[in-house]
């Protein structure tokens, strides 16, 4: 009997969509005729693979109609949003806009006696395991500048968002992009584990939980398969007391409640100098009471469901234990009569909380944050470290220096200084500690797509 995968809406919990799983040999199959395409592919010229890439986008744009209601029906994001569109295209024009320089040789020497220089080679075929909380933004970091440096590219979605890997494909293959050379997949962990273990793939990126992270690391173990692994996060807001306290209170909490709080950098702990702690909850408060739970389909909700039952509960469980703890939770739950204890799940500020307890500590994912009161730098940067994952921190002053300082010192990948929860494809995205390893987008994410090749060419004797 073939095994088949289902997306369950978190609108209704009705079954969305649903496809077979492919068979191994078939999916290894698939793999194979994308390596021989990859050939051809590379030999184009770097030109004409950014002038089809650019056309693939293009094209996916214009189904923004059937992506953006396909998404609220999939993991719940409101449709006033608009989908993923302003990010997916920022990032992937200033991924094609660099390709040319940073893919180019490195020139060591070009003389009448040696031509010495380094090239950036393809890997081959390149894996994108794809998470469902931004599924066109997270898996076009990769395919954009992997299909440019030349490499063949598969994609496999989440089971949550089954069809966007699907979409994107077509999409790339009405554009041009030859179909042999783009591939979706539709596997469960068994199988997408073996073919990594078959060594299918030459390099893999993935996003996704620390547990998936570490399977994806066992079974490419001894293949010598290059990983980008993107992982869980924790991120960190401080507010200092010389913060402008409203343009804090709004960036930080649309970084904690924005898509339901299922964001890989989303905020889920704030640090707040001591002289600014009550005005800056009391604010927070009142914004967060003015989101609007509902109906990800209607224009008037600005706050979807979760993406699955099981996160929220996750979400529940970590609340209650809090509560049990001591914490106290500040937005009444009048106000969002919605909540139905299932995927639609009210968003929540608690105070009087610690590190003891597992919502400052565990990835939370979901709409709960968490804000202490601390008496200076040196306290924040202790909180703010104490945590085995390391994405994004969001410094809030009028100082860049003090920013700096503290930001040499914190434990993260990237450093905000009043922003949160945004990603520059001109800088590097990556993480330290248990959020994983690689990086994307940048020059560097190029790099990662493509290996070194060097060439010592001695042209006469000396």
């Amino acid at each position: 009997m073939t095994k088949t995968l289902q997306c369950i809406s978190p609108i209704d919990g009705s079954v969305y969509a649903e496809r077979p799983v492919m068979d191994p040999d078939k999916a290894a199959a698939l793999l194979g005729r994308a390596r021989h395409a990859q050939k051809a592919w590379a030999r184009r010229p770097l030109d004409e693979r950014i002038a089809l890439v650019n056309a693939g986008v293009a094209r996916l744009n214009e189904m923004a109609d059937e992506v953006v209601p396909e998404l609220a029906h999939m993991m719940g994001r409101p449709v006033r949003y608009g989908g993923e569109f302003g990010g997916m295209n920022e990032r992937s024009a200033y991924m094609a806009g660099i390709a040319a320089r940073a893919l180019a040789p490195i020139v060591i020497e070009d003389s009448e006696t040696f031509d010495r220089h380094i090239q950036r080679q393809p890997h081959g075929v390149v894996g994108v395991i794809a998470p469902w909380n931004y599924p066109y933004m997270t898996a076009m970091n990769t395919i954009v500048p992997g299909l440019i440096a030349g490499n063949a590219v598969a994609v496999k979605h989440a089971t949550q968002t089954l069809l966007v890997g699907e979409r994107i494909v077509r999409a790339f293959h009405e554009a041009g992009i030859p179909e042999e050379l783009f591939v979706n997949l539709f596997l469960d962990h068994q199988g997408t584990e073996a073919l990594i273990g078959a060594r299918a793939f030459d390099f893999v990126n993935f996003t996704g939980s620390v547990g998936g992270g570490r399977a994806i690391e066992r079974a490419a173990a001894g293949t010598f398969t290059g990983l980008g692994l993107e992982l869980g996060g924790k991120d960190p807001g401080y507010v200092m007391e010389d913060a402008d306290l409203d343009w804090a209170v709004d960036v930080l909490m649309d970084g904690a409640m924005y898509n339901a709080g299922q964001c890989c950098c989303g905020i889920e702990r704030i640090y707040v100098a001591a002289p600014l702690f009550d005005a800056f909850v009391e604010k927070s408060v009142d914004w967060v009471s003015k989101l609007k739970l509902g109906n990800p389909l209607s224009q008037e909700t600005t706050i979807g469901p979760m993406a699955n039952r099981r996160f929220a509960d996750m979400v529940r469980s970590q609340t209650g234990d809090a509560v049990a703890q001591g914490a106290r939770p500040l937005v009444d739950p009048k106000l969002f009569p919605e909540d139905d204890g299932g995927t639609y799940l009210m968003p929540q500020i608690l105070v009087d909380v610690n590190h003891q307890m597992r919502v400052m500590r565990e990835e939370t994912f979901g709409p709960l944050v968490g804000i202490m009161p601390v008496k200076d730098d040196a306290e924040a940067l202790t909180l703010m470290n104490d945590c085995e994952f390391g994405l994004t921190a969001s410094l809030w002053t009028a100082d860049p220096e003090r920013a700096a300082r503290l930001g040499a010192e914190i434990e993260t990948g990237t450093v905000f200084m009043n922003r949160a929860d945004y990603l520059d494809p001109a800088l590097c995205w990556t993480g330290c500690k248990n959020t994983g390893r690689g990086g994307a987008l940048s020059e560097i994410g190029y790099h990662n797509l493509t290996r070194p090749k060097s060439y010592h060419l001695r042209k006469k004797q000396a």
